[in-house]
């Protein structure tokens, strides 16, 4: 359902934009020359990566104020490239892409460094370990798998899900992975022991996306159910239930600044919860174009979303 909604909205996508200049907050900046399928913000909170269906990557430099500038274009992915990540302490960026690779890309000259080659699908997430010694990453193939990030070689095959997993996410301890699935699942992965410890079940719909909410045992997940969900990883237990939100939320990212989450919907909408009010966001904002991807910049203060007809946002969080 979701690759077929994907499809759709793609349909009519502008075939080339002009190159990006510095462009302030709260303007839709057209970035790529398909739907921005993935954005990340580098861990120094001054660079912005958008991963479009175009084929390539972008590189932005992001003020304080929340200002980008187009800085680097990364080419070498032959199909739409659908996650990017930064390493955590190194220039690096991961990226995946509709053609089965995983790319390691030097950000100081723009070169891709390293394949990783093993999926048969198309790879749809990826995400350092905090120490950025492991590379985790799955796709439509069903598979969770290791890489060894400093050459690229598969550590293992953790195992697979009953449907194409949409995403994976470290804990900040780097001693569990989460992933979840079109299946409506969520599992939980030994990283050190290599093997599953648990499935979270309580979902109706598929599971879109997942953060840890700054701490290894608390984690939130998004669904086509129109709810997002706080999990005890401990227990296995659902915690508290957020929602429902006004359309299918696609993207989900957790502020440690504000504690604060940030979800992005098929509709456009981008939205502000917390925990302390279940039922409604402490802040929305309805953007034209169908939304697939949101991070916070580093203060909380702005959200960052990747939309259908190739813009890239940075929306000022406004309100209580």
């Amino acid at each position: 359902m979701i690759r077929l909604r994907i499809a759709l909205f793609s349909a009519a996508l502008v075939a080339t934009f002009s190159a990006a200049t510095a462009q302030p907050p709260g303007q839709p900046i057209r970035a790529h020359a398909g739907l921005i399928h993935a954005v990340a913000v580098s861990p120094d909170g001054k660079r912005l990566a958008t991963a479009g269906f175009d084929n390539t990557i972008k590189i932005w430099d992001l003020a304080a104020d929340g200002t980008l500038k187009e800085v680097k274009t990364l080419t070498g992915h032959t199909g739409p490239v659908y996650a990017v990540a930064f390493h955590p302490k190194d220039n690096l960026l991961a990226s995946t892409s509709l053609d089965k690779t995983v790319r390691l890309w030097n950000l100081a000259d723009g070169k891709s460094t390293i394949e990783f080659k093993g999926h048969t699908d198309i790879v749809d997430t990826v995400a350092f370990s905090p120490d950025g010694k492991i590379l985790a990453t799955a796709g439509a193939d069903k598979s969770v798998r290791l890489w060894n990030a400093a050459d690229g070689k598969e550590t293992k095959n953790l195992g697979s899900h009953a449907g194409s997993v949409y995403t994976v996410v470290f804990a900040p301890d780097g001693k569990t992975l989460a992933s979840a699935d079109g299946d409506n699942l969520i599992k939980i992965w030994d990283v050190p022991g290599q093997k599953e410890l648990k499935v979270l079940k309580g979902h109706e719909q598929p599971v879109t996306a997942l953060t840890f909410a700054g701490e290894p045992g608390t984690l939130i997940s998004a669904s086509m159910d129109r709810t997002i969900r706080v999990w005890d990883v401990a227990t296995g237990k659902e915690s508290k239930k957020l929602g429902p939100t006004s359309d299918d939320p696609y993207a989900v990212a957790w502020s440690p600044a504000t504690k604060s989450i940030g979800v992005c919907g098929y509709s456009g909408q981008v939205s502000v919860w917390t925990t302390a009010d279940l039922m409604k966001p402490k802040f929305l904002q309805a953007i034209k174009s169908p939304g697939y991807c949101v991070a916070f910049t580093a203060d909380g203060k702005a959200l960052i979303s990747g939309h259908d007809n190739g813009t890239v946002v940075v929306t000022p969080i406004t309100g209580k």
